[in-house]
């Protein structure tokens, strides 16, 4: 009797389970974006979005929650119910590099989410005004040394860039003062015009400028030299190795809340996956300068884990906090 009555608690407890693959999704889905309307990411979003809603078979409709450095939406994330109807974009900044430079960060994104699939990869590229007088990473940093008063600029405290040029200045006692800006389209815009000598930006939004020659490419920080920038080294092939250590590859990819049932995340992978292979979202990957990128649920977790120690060890050098 004990063993027929096991069997049928264990069939009952399979049907709702079943019930949610075959159910879901029911109702449109809530992806938040951490970013404001109309930059890069919130593009990428809109694509993705429609892709998935395409895949997937009912509207995912962009609601943009922006602020610390996108903790706020991807918190909104973690604190909804995982059921699959909210889902998020989170980034390398909002679960690998905010939880160590808030003093008062609010979740752990190695427990408090459920990572889907990332969605591209990109990277740093470190640029010159044109009258700096290096045409390579060497001669840049030789310069540095022999020039007092040579700046970069960033996108604010704790931004990728400024990691990077924390980074750069930690490997190679490059002479460089920090200077931040609200935002990474002022600071670009202030080295172009030579009030700021270098900065790292990416490749969306440099590219013009790098083919104008308003701007001289020096290096990324990917481990591997980008498609966009293919006569540009990485920084291991400039002569500054560690970036790869550290914090090299750049990241946007699709995160629920967690204990997201697992039917529910292998519909959200596979639909996500399906997107990813639709000629529109191709183009629009490609009209930003990212690389297409997946890997499997487990695999983005093992890799958020990886990814959350490498950017604190930048973070440490760097000083950087944010109350």
């Amino acid at each position: 009797m004990r063993l027929k009555h096991l069997l049928l608690v264990v069939l009952m407890m399979s049907v709702p389970i079943a019930s949610l693959s075959q159910d879901f999704p029911s109702k449109p889905i809530r992806m938040i974006v951490p970013f404001a309307a109309g930059g890069p990411a919130d593009v990428l979003a809109r694509s993705l979005a429609k892709g998935l809603s395409d895949s997937i078979g009912q509207p995912v409709i962009v609601d943009n929650r922006t602020g610390a450095g996108g903790s706020i939406g991807i918190d909104m994330v973690v604190k909804s119910p995982a059921d699959g109807y909210t889902i998020g974009l989170a980034h390398t900044g909002s679960t690998a590099i905010n939880p160590h430079i808030y003093t008062k960060h609010p979740y752990d994104p190695r427990k408090d989410l459920t990572p889907i699939t990332p969605v591209v990869s990109y990277t740093n590229v470190l640029v010159i005004n044109p009258k700096v007088p290096a045409r390579n990473l060497q001669e840049f940093i030789a310069w540095t040394k022999a020039n007092r008063g040579a700046t970069i600029a960033s996108g604010g405290n704790g931004a990728t860039n400024h990691l990077s040029a924390e980074l750069l200045k930690f490997l190679t006692s490059a002479d460089l003062t920090h200077v931040p800006y609200k935002g990474n389209a002022p600071a670009l815009v202030d080295v172009m015009s030579g009030n700021v000598s270098a900065m790292f930006d990416i490749p969306s939004t440099s590219l013009p400028q790098i083919k104008a020659g308003r701007l001289t490419a020096l290096a990324v920080t990917s481990e591997k030299r980008s498609s966009y920038l293919p006569g540009v080294p990485t920084m291991a092939e400039a002569g500054v190795p560690g970036f790869k250590e550290v914090g090299s590859d750049l990241w946007f990819g699709l995160v629920a809340p967690a204990k997201l049932p697992q039917p529910i995340l292998d519909r959200l992978h596979d639909a996500t996956l399906s997107a990813m292979q639709t000629t529109e979202l191709k183009q629009a990957i490609r009209g930003m300068a990212y690389e297409p990128w997946a890997l499997s649920p487990a695999e983005f977790k093992t890799f958020i884990g990886t990814d959350y120690d490498k950017w604190a060890k930048v973070v440490k050098l760097a000083g950087a906090k944010v109350e």
